[in-house]
């Protein structure tokens, strides 16, 4: 467990060595759940780094009473629901962001990986916000309900209910998209 960094010694120049640590574990994991909870990609770079200044702010307030991982999505949800609004209000369109990915892909792969992002980031759109952060929270990053439950400050009955209600959803949206695709295939074929 990951304690406050009272001993960590700072200067104005150096961050705490935790921070440091914190930034290059779990950087990966606040960008994704920053896109899967509907922050426009134009916002995307801005979002991360407010997250991690209010970690850097907040980190000595961390009393390890949830996992690391809990409380860093808990200041993501904040984040993108921020910036979600903030996007709303000034209609402003977002445009592609680089890909970050180590390998790089064939375009048959960039195409496919896109599609299939525009796809899953269509069906999370259509959940309503409770239910999209517990569908994001347990079955995109594998936390568990009662972990998501304690982030969102819910009882653990909600949380299950929630992720049944947005598992439902999903699978329904699933169908309707394969039905259409069977349908454009007969068209064409």
């Amino acid at each position: 467990m990951l304690r406050a960094p009272s001993a960590a010694i700072q200067s104005p120049r150096r961050a705490p060595v935790e921070y440091v640590e914190i930034y290059e574990e779990n950087f990966a994991f606040v960008w994704r759940n920053l896109r899967r909870l509907g922050v426009p990609e134009g916002a995307m770079d801005d979002a991360a780094q407010d997250v991690f200044v209010v970690v850097h702010r907040r980190l000595a307030d961390f009393e390890g009473r949830s996992s690391l991982r809990t409380w860093l999505f808990g200041i993501v949800l904040r984040v993108a629901r921020d910036h979600r609004r903030s996007a709303a209000r000034f209609a402003a369109t977002a445009e592609a962001a680089a890909e970050r990915q180590a390998l790089a892909p064939t375009p048959a792969e960039l195409v496919a990986d896109k599609q299939a992002l525009e796809i899953l980031e269509r069906i999370l759109d259509g959940l309503d916000d409770e239910k999209r952060a517990v569908f994001v929270q347990v079955e995109l990053e594998q936390m568990s309900v009662s972990d998501v439950a304690a982030a969102q400050g819910l009882n653990v009955n909600t949380a299950h209910a929630r992720l049944r209600a947005a598992r439902e959803e999903f699978a329904r949206a699933v169908v309707r998209l394969r039905a259409r695709d069977v349908d454009i295939r007969r068209k064409l074929g």
